[in-house]
């Protein structure tokens, strides 16, 4: 079964401005429609990494949702679990500054509660063969119930992905449950009510040591940009991650890449280093490209010891 993901397709539709972007202006630029939503493309991420996740979603009842599903079984996605719907796909509408930044960004979500549905009835068959679990932190709290359950009765890593703390902070004692929590430096501060923005990696990295070691949470990472990132766990270990120094041309995608390398190392046997270390490396790989997702990866340039057929 592999890594299972659970969450939200979203379609982004993303300007970039030809000129000096001007916030109140009219920029002349180009748009692009893509395939996005933090769980779809940390599905495709890990998919990437040739490994053979399982996705449970929803998509439009339409052509676009059938594109959706098509490319993810082309990147070897197993979508048995993607449920089509009438407007179960979400809107991102991004505008990009001439950085390659996000300057503004407005999102509509869908109605995620017949995935309960789903997991309430073959709920046993998705995660008992099931090597971890990744979901979004936002979602419909009934649901974080019961796919915690599951993790509780079959053993199973719980690992989250933030696309809306705001949501994800009024569910707080849920994300308590969960194996590791990935955010970035603002997120944070929302889920700790404190403000982060000037702090330096090491600063923030002993301030999350404390909240992980107080037990607000088993463990977490949290991204910084261009500063790298930090992570702590309820055992212990702390440390900092430097960024990797490459051209940025799209930040888009870039912390659910980073999400992806982070699970996939935690799930196959590293530790929280080496796995936040993949997913630095995966993160770098997006933002030189204008896609989503990361290119794609054998898992021994990852230092995974394992073979495709092992998936």
């Amino acid at each position: 079964m592999g890594i299972v993901v659970i969450g939200a397709v979203f379609v982004d539709i993303k300007g970039f401005p030809l000129d000096a972007y001007i916030p109140t202006g009219r920029n002349a630029g180009h748009i692009k429609y893509i395939h996005g939503g933090v769980s779809r493309n940390v599905v495709e991420d890990i998919a990437n990494i040739e490994l053979r996740p399982t996705f449970l979603s929803i998509v439009d009842d339409s052509a676009l949702g059938e594109d959706v599903i098509r490319k993810l079984q082309r990147h070897k996605v197993n979508t048995e679990y993607v449920q089509k719907i009438p407007e179960g796909m979400g809107t991102w509408l991004a505008v990009f500054d001439n950085d390659g930044d996000l300057a503004g960004s407005i999102s509509q979500r869908p109605n995620l509660m017949p995935i309960l549905g789903l997991i309430n009835e073959k709920g046993d068959e998705i995660f008992k063969d099931c090597d971890s679990i990744v979901l979004e932190a936002d979602i419909d709290p009934e649901i974080i119930k019961a796919v915690l359950d599951y993790s509780k009765k079959y053993n199973k890593k719980v690992f989250g992905v933030i696309s809306n703390m705001t949501l994800a902070v009024e569910r707080r004692d849920l994300l308590q449950q969960f194996d590791c929590l990935v955010c970035n430096e603002l997120e944070a501060g929302i889920f700790f009510a404190e403000n982060y923005s000037k702090k330096s990696p090491k600063d923030l990295c002993e301030i999350i040591y404390q909240k992980v070691s107080a037990g607000a949470i088993k463990s977490m990472v949290v991204t910084m940009g261009s500063k790298g990132s930090i992570y702590a766990d309820h055992l212990g270990n702390k440390g900092i991650c430097p960024a990797k120094k490459v051209t940025v041309r799209d930040t888009t995608g870039a912390g659910d890449a980073f999400c992806a390398g982070l699970t996939i190392g935690l799930t196959y046997r590293k530790d929280l280093s080496d796995a936040v270390e993949i997913g630095t490396k995966l993160a770098a790989s997006v933002i030189t490209s204008s896609e989503n997702v990361c290119p794609r990866f054998l898992p021994r340039e990852l230092g995974l010891d394992m073979d495709v057929s092992d998936c």
